[in-house]
């Protein structure tokens, strides 16, 4: 079975050439699901609704590869999901394929292609972090932790319920910035006294949130 995905960015854009490119390569209308949302969305309830419904031996048909993922790396892991699941991928402009050997050889040069830029990436992030050591900072941006943010990070780090990046993603700071300040234990570091004095002293459960 085929099974369509349709994707534009604003209510003001119509899904009609899309649709229309869908029917004609033989997907029913009822089989075509749809989203109105930027390329960089992580919401998707038209594609996750399609990927739901497939199954083994059935097929996502998009009409470009930018209308799927945020991203190539993005498309390649949801593209290796698929194929774990049985389920191939045509994409009609681009004559991608995944139900063919050329095609699924043509996605194997993508994936590859989204390992090295993950891996650039990191590298210039590594060089980035390197440089900024060099000139007497410990990370690439200002931190941004205050003293409440401070007394905070320390009675949820005391927590055990709550992991370090959970706890640095609600107090909006970097994971090193959070371990600059306290420990795994919610206990003040020396760098903690700057902001809070004589209170660093004392344990983090009891102070106030």
């Amino acid at each position: 079975m085929l099974i369509g995905y349709v994707r534009v960015s604003t209510a003001d854009q119509s899904v009609d050439l899309q649709r229309d490119a869908l029917s004609a390569a033989g997907v029913a209308p009822d089989r075509i699901y749809e989203d109105v949302c930027s390329g960089k969305s992580t919401t998707r309830p038209g594609l996750d609704r399609a990927l739901d419904v497939a199954r083994d031996g059935d097929a996502i048909v998009t009409w470009k590869l930018d209308r799927l993922g945020r991203s190539l790396p993005h498309v390649v892991g949801l593209v290796g999901d698929l194929q774990r699941r049985g389920v191939g991928l045509k994409v009609l402009s681009g004559d991608v394929d995944t139900t063919t050997a050329t095609g699924r050889l043509v996605f194997g040069i993508f994936a590859t292609l989204a390992e090295f830029e993950r891996d650039l990436i990191h590298e210039r992030t590594m060089a980035g972090l390197a440089a900024a050591r060099a000139r007497g900072r410990s990370g690439g941006r200002p931190r941004v932790m205050t003293r409440q943010k401070l007394k905070a990070a320390m009675a949820l780090m005391a927590d055990r319920d709550n992991t370090a990046r959970d706890v640095a993603a609600q107090l909006g700071v970097s994971l090193s910035t959070l371990y600059a300040y306290v420990d795994a234990k919610g206990h003040p570091r020396e760098r903690a006294t700057e902001l809070l004095g004589q209170r660093a002293a004392k344990p983090a459960a009891s102070l106030a949130v």
